[in-house]
């Protein structure tokens, strides 16, 4: 039950993250690095946050299995 309530929350989140992403289609590197730039300036402090917290959350779980090879 553990697992179809964890799958079932990976889901919701997944279609929440869907629904806001933002995409576009670059016409070379610095037109992506002006987009990017303008897109995490264009997001609140929380966001941006959060953002470079998950970051590091994904680092330290790569680290650890790396580790644990």
């Amino acid at each position: 039950m553990i697992e179809d309530a964890s799958l079932h929350a990976i889901k919701a989140r997944s279609k929440q993250r869907a629904n806001r992403m933002s995409t576009y289609h670059a016409k070379g590197h610095a037109d992506a690095e002006a987009w990017d730039l303008q897109f995490w300036q264009d997001q609140g402090p929380e966001a941006r946050l959060s953002a470079l917290i998950a970051i590091h959350e994904d680092v330290d779980t790569v680290e650890k299995a790396k580790r644990n090879l």
